[in-house]
């Protein structure tokens, strides 16, 4: 028999053929994932009666839902003694939930500044879209400062001339020592904003006059002011989170010290330690008369709160990464900060992808925490619509409403985050 002539590779395919009858439909499935053994019966037995139990207990009360009632004496009236729900505190004070004490008459201006978000975010979290519109990205910033405190619209235009004074010194003298072009830039912002933006701003205004009705942060309230807080505590959170990172990492020994003392630091104190220094000790610390707004103090501490949990978030990404690719790195000729740009942050924030929306998500949630400092999130609000004549009593209604609409946001930065894993899944197994 020669050898040669036999052939050992199949050349043609075998058609496909469907599954096996006992393998498919919704009877298989269950004897796979529910009922495959007896732990896993029992399990799945005593999960579905306690969901039975759950629902058998909440549908009457949610099914006797009152919308239309302006005090719970109505509602009371209205269900006649039967156990039911009543929502008509939503539908009466929703307002006051999502706006705190905001003027009324303004309320379009907090809900463009919303919806103006979505724009702003877009360019940011999906790629398809064009890299133009991250111009509106850094714009944003702004608008929505002069949109939901109001006063004149050149006072952030003087700020944005900071940055573009800083720019401006950077190119002059990054040529010749970047350390000093970098320093000399910030001084020079830090300048800007002290002793120019003010006089340029009220300038400005009185040459052309654009301005909208000043709101007070004490009128902030809600889940305004809990968007206000955790949307700038997570955009501010993550870029500080990765210098703190790379600082920990550093070969630099100041730089290295410096990093790990305010990680650790920060890390070692309660949020809520942090947020009464902002609110009670930080003025003692301040010249007399200096007006140093809550909200911005309450901004601060929780942005340097959240960067230290995004560093070592990031620190475990940049560990996680082989030898290899920062000797890579090396290999092409890159310097230290393209090398980062690169090949290395990219991979380590492509790791590090469920800790970091984790942390944001935690984040938006301890915004409730303003609470104890006077601040009139969503959670105060309840306790002050609770304290009201008209819906003293009620109390599940409002926690729910409050739980479900954190519930969306924080699932939907979940959700994103899934999209974004399976958008740069680029491991093939």
């Amino acid at each position: 028999m020669n050898v040669h002539s036999v052939s050992w590779v199949r050349e043609n395919m075998l058609p496909p053929y469907e599954r096996p009858a006992g393998q498919t439909g919704i009877v298989q499935w269950m004897k796979k994932n529910l009922f495959n053994g007896w732990t896993s019966t029992l399990l799945s037995i005593a999960s579905v009666a306690a969901v039975l139990w759950l629902v058998s207990a909440i549908a009457p009360w949610l099914g006797n839902s009152i919308w239309k009632a302006n005090s719970l004496a109505e509602c009371r009236q209205i269900l006649d003694g039967a156990s039911g729900a009543c929502w008509g505190v939503i539908r009466d004070r929703w307002t006051q939930l999502f706006f705190g004490f905001y003027p009324p008459q303004s309320y379009w201006r907090p809900v463009a500044a919303f919806v103006l978000l979505l724009p702003a975010l877009a360019p940011a979290l999906f790629a398809a879209l064009p890299r133009k519109m991250l111009w509106f990205s850094a714009v944003y910033p702004g608008l929505v400062y002069w949109l939901i405190w109001g006063g004149s619209f050149w006072f952030p235009v003087t700020l944005y001339l900071a940055f573009a004074a800083g720019a401006v010194t950077i190119a002059l003298l990054a040529r010749k020592n970047t350390a000093v072009a970098t320093a000399t830039a910030i001084f020079t912002t830090v300048l800007w904003w002290v002793y120019l933006a003010g006089p340029l701003a009220t300038l400005l205004e009185k040459a052309a006059p654009v301005s909208l009705e000043s709101v007070a942060s004490r009128q902030i309230g809600g889940f305004l002011l809990s968007m206000i807080i955790g949307v700038t505590g997570i955009a501010m959170s993550l870029p500080l989170g990765i210098l703190l990172a790379l600082g920990r990492r550093s070969g630099m020994p100041l730089i290295r010290t410096l990093s790990v003392v305010f990680i650790e630091f920060i890390r070692g104190v309660p949020l809520i330690t942090l947020l009464f220094t902002a609110s009670l000790l930080l003025n003692y610390f301040l010249p007399p008369g200096t007006n140093f707004d809550l909200i911005l103090r309450v901004v601060i501490m929780v942005t340097l709160f959240a960067s230290a949990y995004m560093a070592e978030v990031v620190r475990g990404g940049l560990a996680a990464l082989p030898r290899g690719q920062y000797e890579a790195a090396e290999a092409l000729g890159l310097d230290y900060w393209k090398a980062q740009r690169l090949v290395i942050l990219p991979q380590a924030l492509k790791i590090s992808i469920p800790g970091i929306v984790n942390s944001f998500i935690g984040l938006f949630k301890d915004t409730t925490l303003v609470m104890f400092i006077g601040l009139l999130d969503p959670i105060a609000l309840a306790a002050a619509i609770r304290a009201n004549t008209s819906w003293q009593g009620i109390y599940w209604e409002l926690y729910i409403f409050i739980g479900a609409v954190f519930f969306v946001f924080c699932f939907s930065m979940s959700r994103y985050s899934m999209y974004l894993e399976r958008r740069l899944k680029t491991d093939h197994h």
